[in-house]
Protein backbone atom coordinates (compact mmCIF):
# COMPACT_ATOMS: atom_id res chain seq x y z
CA UNK A 1 0.00 0.00 0.00
CA UNK A 2 1.19 3.38 -0.86
CA UNK A 3 0.78 6.49 1.33
CA UNK A 4 0.05 10.25 0.92
CA UNK A 5 1.87 12.47 4.02
CA UNK A 6 -0.88 14.93 4.40
CA UNK A 7 0.38 17.67 7.15
CA UNK A 8 -2.39 18.84 9.65
CA UNK A 9 -2.17 22.14 8.23
CA UNK A 10 -2.96 21.13 4.45
CA UNK A 11 -5.64 18.55 6.01
CA UNK A 12 -7.08 21.09 7.99
CA UNK A 13 -7.13 23.43 4.59
CA UNK A 14 -8.99 20.93 2.59
CA UNK A 15 -11.80 20.16 5.47
CA UNK A 16 -12.17 23.83 5.36
CA UNK A 17 -12.46 24.83 2.00
CA UNK A 18 -14.84 21.58 1.97
CA UNK A 19 -17.14 22.85 5.29
CA UNK A 20 -17.50 26.31 3.25
CA UNK A 21 -18.71 24.69 -0.86
CA UNK A 22 -21.32 22.37 0.75
CA UNK A 23 -23.43 21.67 -1.03
CA UNK A 24 -21.51 21.63 -3.69
CA UNK A 25 -18.46 19.85 -5.13
CA UNK A 26 -15.31 21.47 -4.48
CA UNK A 27 -11.82 20.62 -5.32
CA UNK A 28 -8.39 21.52 -5.75
CA UNK A 29 -4.61 19.81 -6.59
CA UNK A 30 -2.30 18.26 -4.07
CA UNK A 31 1.15 19.48 -5.07
CA UNK A 32 5.19 18.20 -3.36
CA UNK A 33 7.04 15.04 -4.04
CA UNK A 34 7.13 11.45 -5.26
CA UNK A 35 9.23 9.23 -3.08
CA UNK A 36 9.94 5.44 -3.73
CA UNK A 37 6.20 4.27 -2.13
CA UNK A 38 4.86 7.44 -1.22
CA UNK A 39 3.94 10.98 -1.89
CA UNK A 40 4.86 14.33 0.05
CA UNK A 41 2.42 17.01 -0.17
CA UNK A 42 3.95 20.00 0.43
CA UNK A 43 1.17 22.17 -0.39
CA UNK A 44 -2.61 22.30 -1.30
CA UNK A 45 -4.61 24.52 -4.09
CA UNK A 46 -8.21 25.34 -4.26
CA UNK A 47 -9.24 25.24 -7.36
CA UNK A 48 -12.72 26.26 -9.54
CA UNK A 49 -15.54 23.73 -10.20
CA UNK A 50 -16.66 24.75 -13.66
CA UNK A 51 -19.49 22.08 -13.37
CA UNK A 52 -22.24 23.97 -12.06
CA UNK A 53 -25.12 22.35 -13.59
CA UNK A 54 -24.12 19.21 -11.38
CA UNK A 55 -22.22 20.59 -8.94
CA UNK A 56 -24.09 18.63 -6.35
CA UNK A 57 -22.13 15.69 -7.33
CA UNK A 58 -19.52 16.19 -9.99
CA UNK A 59 -16.46 18.44 -10.50
CA UNK A 60 -14.71 20.02 -13.23
CA UNK A 61 -11.39 21.30 -12.19
CA UNK A 62 -10.33 24.96 -14.08
CA UNK A 63 -7.67 24.13 -16.37
CA UNK A 64 -6.30 27.48 -15.61
CA UNK A 65 -6.31 26.85 -11.95
CA UNK A 66 -4.64 23.61 -13.42
CA UNK A 67 -1.86 25.20 -15.41
CA UNK A 68 -1.26 27.90 -12.44
CA UNK A 69 -0.71 25.39 -10.14
CA UNK A 70 1.32 23.27 -12.11
CA UNK A 71 3.98 26.15 -13.41
CA UNK A 72 4.18 27.39 -9.50
CA UNK A 73 5.14 23.79 -8.80
CA UNK A 74 8.02 23.49 -11.45
CA UNK A 75 9.10 27.06 -10.32
CA UNK A 76 10.02 25.49 -7.06
CA UNK A 77 11.15 21.82 -7.93
CA UNK A 78 8.02 20.23 -7.27
CA UNK A 79 5.07 18.40 -8.88
CA UNK A 80 1.20 18.37 -9.28
CA UNK A 81 0.52 14.98 -7.41
CA UNK A 82 -2.88 14.28 -7.54
CA UNK A 83 -6.48 15.85 -7.12
CA UNK A 84 -8.54 16.20 -3.64
CA UNK A 85 -12.19 16.71 -3.73
CA UNK A 86 -15.78 16.59 -1.83
CA UNK A 87 -18.45 14.17 -2.03
CA UNK A 88 -21.42 16.11 -0.60
CA UNK A 89 -23.89 13.79 1.37
CA UNK A 90 -21.88 10.64 0.10
CA UNK A 91 -19.25 8.34 1.51
CA UNK A 92 -15.14 9.24 0.99
CA UNK A 93 -14.97 6.08 -1.72
CA UNK A 94 -14.18 6.96 -5.41
CA UNK A 95 -17.29 6.77 -7.92
CA UNK A 96 -18.05 5.70 -11.00
CA UNK A 97 -16.82 8.99 -12.64
CA UNK A 98 -14.14 9.91 -10.31
CA UNK A 99 -12.66 6.31 -12.04
CA UNK A 100 -13.46 7.58 -15.86
CA UNK A 101 -11.30 10.68 -15.21
CA UNK A 102 -8.48 8.83 -13.16
CA UNK A 103 -4.86 9.47 -14.40
CA UNK A 104 -2.14 6.76 -13.46
CA UNK A 105 0.62 7.40 -10.55
CA UNK A 106 -1.90 10.60 -9.27
CA UNK A 107 -3.42 10.84 -5.65
CA UNK A 108 -7.37 11.01 -5.88
CA UNK A 109 -7.89 12.23 -1.99
CA UNK A 110 -12.08 12.09 -1.34
CA UNK A 111 -13.21 14.08 1.73
CA UNK A 112 -17.07 13.00 2.87
CA UNK A 113 -18.87 16.45 4.23
CA UNK A 114 -22.04 16.66 5.29
CA UNK A 115 -24.33 19.78 6.60
CA UNK A 116 -22.45 18.91 10.27
CA UNK A 117 -19.20 18.65 8.71
CA UNK A 118 -16.13 17.04 7.40
CA UNK A 119 -16.40 13.12 7.96
CA UNK A 120 -14.24 10.76 6.67
CA UNK A 121 -11.30 11.74 4.04
CA UNK A 122 -9.45 8.86 1.96
CA UNK A 123 -6.66 8.92 -0.85
CA UNK A 124 -7.11 6.33 -3.22
CA UNK A 125 -4.57 5.41 -6.78
CA UNK A 126 -5.44 3.35 -9.80
CA UNK A 127 -4.02 0.08 -8.87
CA UNK A 128 -3.78 -1.33 -12.81
CA UNK A 129 -4.86 -0.58 -16.17
CA UNK A 130 -8.46 -2.06 -16.10
CA UNK A 131 -9.21 1.28 -13.93
CA UNK A 132 -9.73 -0.24 -9.92
CA UNK A 133 -8.66 1.76 -6.96
CA UNK A 134 -6.22 1.16 -4.53
CA UNK A 135 -6.53 2.68 -1.29
CA UNK A 136 -3.65 4.84 0.22
CA UNK A 137 -2.63 5.27 3.56
CA UNK A 138 -2.77 8.58 4.72
CA UNK A 139 0.19 10.09 7.54
CA UNK A 140 0.50 13.15 8.91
Amino acid sequence: MSSLHLPAAHRASIEAWAAEGYPREVCGLLIGRRRASSVEVVRVTKARNLNVERAHDRYELDPRDFLAADRAAQREGLEVLGVWHTHPDHPARPSPTDRDSAWPEWSYLIAAVTGEGVGEITSWRLADTAGDFEQERIEP
